[in-house]
């Protein structure tokens, strides 16, 4: 084959496979769990919130802390939805005819269950002044399709990890006025693989498969305005470009293809992840019922395409769009040791219609919160929450393309859909202070 058919099949591979998204409990591939006792009002106060335990969403939340506190959880992500197929089409070749794409046609659970943990320690420095770190995983999920689902040209097996370490320094400026600022350093670590046709449905499938990792900055800061009743919160997380390097690997094409099989290493690619631009409130009714609220906007339209560098030079296109989330709970003293909390949470999805890929099944989603904490000892208190997060049934209607510009031009009319897409998450963690 020439150089310029060479090109183009890498660049199909890459197209196929550095795609990071599934139906997370968040949005997109964007992970929420950061701290049990937001989880238990369904992540709708902790803009407004104080001590470690948000300083995740705020770096503000730790500047009036009069003593050293450590917040640690962890979630259990337990997901269900099948990814079916409405009718897809593949066509090998140019000249080829479409037909419909052997192997299962429902794929039901390709999301794994998984664990995330968190966690973040803050001290005093004086008595305005305060530092904490926050060790979170923001972007984190694993897809794994079986070897002959209908969905398995776009997504066969998927795996992310991110580490975000967030140093931070919050100052109480007035009375009224807490302000904070940070670092996020994240480190990613993919690998991704996808089935390529072959020429003849008579043939075994091929399989392409690419992993890489790298470090990268953002930035966070954020401001709270208090008063006797009521905590108003604003902050700001950077949007992040990340920059993985690693290798790729083609395997198992034959005939006219065969030559294309081959390991590249030093393979590059870079993409972003939203800015958060978050405000809520807490707000005292009563002196046992605090009702708070939280809005965030992500600008996921930056992530519209996936950059890839040499050999390849190229760009794959995501279009992803803007979404928000908006959430409404309430925290209830019911002794001096026990406080219960619920809310609600409604967040709309970065995916596009006619955009969507199987790698991809996300959707518009009701997110409902529980949970409480028990104060064990007066330094000591534990966490607990649970979730239910309900997905709208949706289209996955996203067209693919393996060789293009070849003779040997393979195209795929996707139609299908994620029906009972469910989640539940389970939450536990504690807090010391010191």
């Amino acid at each position: 084959m020439s150089l310029r058919i060479k090109g183009v099949l890498l660049a199909s591979v890459v197209a196929s496979s550095f795609a990071f998204a599934g139906a997370a409990h968040a949005q997109a591939f964007y992970l929420q769990e950061q701290s049990a006792r937001a989880a238990g009002r369904a992540f709708s106060g902790e803009v407004a919130d104080t001590g470690a335990a948000s300083l995740w969403w705020n770096p503000a939340a730790i500047a009036d802390i009069r003593s050293g506190e450590a917040a640690i959880s962890a979630s259990a992500i337990l997901p269900k939805g099948d990814v079916v197929d409405t009718g897809s089409r593949i066509r090998r070749t140019v000249a080829g005819v479409p037909t419909a794409i052997s192997g299962q046609s429902t794929s039901s659970d390709p999301i794994r269950k998984g664990v995330v943990p968190s966690g973040a320690v803050a001290y005093p420095l004086s008595d305005r002044i305060a530092v904490g770190v926050a060790v979170t995983s923001p972007y984190s999920f694993t897809t794994n399709y079986d070897a002959d689902s209908w969905a398995r040209y776009s997504a066969d097996r998927t795996r992310l990890r991110t580490i975000d370490i967030q140093p931070s320094i919050a100052v109480s400026l007035l009375p009224w006025l807490r302000v904070g600022g940070a670092v996020n350093v994240e480190y990613s670590d993919a690998t991704l693989s996808n089935a390529l046709p072959n020429l003849s449905a008579a043939l075994p499938d091929g399989l392409q498969r690419l992993s890489g990792d790298g470090w990268d900055l953002g930035w966070t800061a954020g401001v709270q305005l208090h008063n006797d009743w009521a905590t108003v919160g604003i902050s700001y997380k950077s949007a992040i470009q990340h920059k993985l390097k690693g290798s790729l690997e083609i395997s198992g094409l034959l005939g006219p293809l065969a030559a294309q099989n081959r390991v590249v290493d030093g393979a590059t690619a870079s993409f972003y992840t939203p800015a958060q631009i978050i405000v809520g409130g807490r707000f005292r009714a009563t002196d046992a019922l605090t009702l708070n609220a939280q809005a965030i906007r992500y600008t996921w339209g930056q992530f519209d395409a996936i950059r890839l560098g040499p050999p390849l030079n190229t760009a794959i296109p995501e279009n992803y769009r803007n979404s928000w989330s908006l959430a409404g709970g309430f925290d209830y003293a019911l002794s001096p040791r026990v406080t219960l909390r619920a809310g609600v949470q409604h967040a709309t999805t970065p995916t596009q219609d006619t955009q969507r890929d199987a790698r991809v099944p996300d959707a518009n989603r009701w997110n409902y919160g529980a949970g409480g904490t028990f104060q064990v000892t007066p330094g000591f208190a534990i966490d607990a929450g649970a979730n239910y997060v309900d997905f709208e049934d949706t289209t996955i209607d996203r067209p693919g393309s393996f060789y293009p510009g070849t003779a040997a031009a393979t195209t795929i009319q996707t139609n299908g859909e994620l029906r009972n897409a469910r989640a539940i998450v389970l939450t536990l963690g504690g807090r010391l202070s010191f």
